[in-house]
């Protein structure tokens, strides 16, 4: 069997579309290639660009052509987005985000009306711990962080992240739901884009948010994609920092 063989083969055993992270894990236990190189990895990403039957869903996930139709996978690089590709890329980060937390020991929330939603395959109530937001402080507070995108909270159930995934919204509506809740001594991650970090900047910068302008984070998504597959791979050889 061939390396391209051995790949296709992992993707369709994971459903026809798989996260980088997922590939480097189960391609090497597919017998029959040779990996003759000290970078398989590197390999492996090669043969994800290069070969025609397998395509680039988004940043860190791929798919078979083959599956594109059935998996309901439509082509992310456009000016113009569909809402089903807002919402596809919206619930694969935030799965993303949800896994890293777990894998870094902390109980995760995604909001309830996001539940049924997909990431690879997987809906997002079976990535979260908490299938109930805890009652950590004054009930209105709790009904309006109940919302943000995820959340990581620490053993003590006390918020310690909140995550903001903006792809096609202007930041303010969410920079206003963090700014009510900026008497918790929580991180304050807003994910997006690269190309929004200006626009970023520039809503941050509103006197309306001048309390947290110190405390919120710009992460984007290629960043978040390189640290979900360094935790997955620091999972799978059962390493730990």
């Amino acid at each position: 069997m061939k390396q391209h063989e051995a790949v296709i083969l992992t993707l369709e055993r994971l459903g026809g579309q798989a996260t980088l992270a997922e590939l480097y894990r189960e391609t090497m236990k597919v017998e029959g290639p040779v990996w003759k190189t000290k970078t398989p990895f590197a390999s492996i990403r090669r043969i994800v660009q290069t070969r025609d039957e397998i395509f680039k869903v988004r940043p860190g996930l791929w798919a078979l052509e083959s599956h594109r139709k059935h998996l309901g996978l439509q082509k992310t690089d456009s000016a113009r987005p569909t809402r089903d590709v807002i919402e596809q890329n919206h619930s694969y980060y935030q799965g993303l985000l949800a896994i890293i937390g777990n894998l870094r020991g902390f109980s995760t929330f995604i909001p309830n009306q996001d539940k049924n939603r997909l990431c690879v395959g997987k809906p997002l109530h079976e990535l979260r711990s908490f299938q109930t937001l805890p009652d950590f402080s004054h009930k209105k507070l709790v009904h309006r962080s109940s919302s943000v995108d995820v959340i990581w909270s620490n053993q003590r159930q006390m918020p310690h992240s909140f995550f903001e995934i903006e792809h096609s919204t202007d930041f303010q509506n969410s920079l206003s739901k963090l700014s009510d809740l900026q008497d918790f001594y929580t991180r304050m991650v807003f994910v997006s884009d690269e190309s929004k970090r200006p626009e970023f900047i520039s809503k941050v910068s509103m006197s309306s948010f001048e309390q947290i302008k110190g405390r919120v984070e710009f992460m984007n998504y290629d960043l978040l994609v390189k640290e979900y597959e360094t935790e997955m791979l620091k999972s799978s050889a059962g390493f730990r920092l």
